[in-house]
């Protein structure tokens, strides 16, 4: 998907970088999409968007889900 936010309507200049992390995280919060793609879409690694999750009180979600898509994760790991 891709989506055109024209600057003007951003009031506050953002970069593009900081928007996808602002999207990640309300998503996130949301529990409209998991940890793992949230993380992907702000373009961060694992301990730095839960450090910002953690700094803005963001709980974390972590079900069946997630631990199923970490399970994948794990398997997908070369040896």
């Amino acid at each position: 998907m891709t989506l055109t936010i024209p600057d003007e309507l951003l009031g506050a200049k953002m970069t593009e970088e900081e928007l996808r992390l602002e999207i990640a995280i309300a998503m996130y919060a949301a529990n409209k999409m998991s940890f793992g793609k949230a993380r992907k879409l702000a373009g961060l690694d694992w301990f730095r968007f839960r450090q910002i999750l953690a700094e803005r009180n963001v709980p974390v979600h972590y079900g069946i889900e997630q631990f199923e898509e970490d399970l994948r994760t794990i398997e997908n790991m070369p040896a």
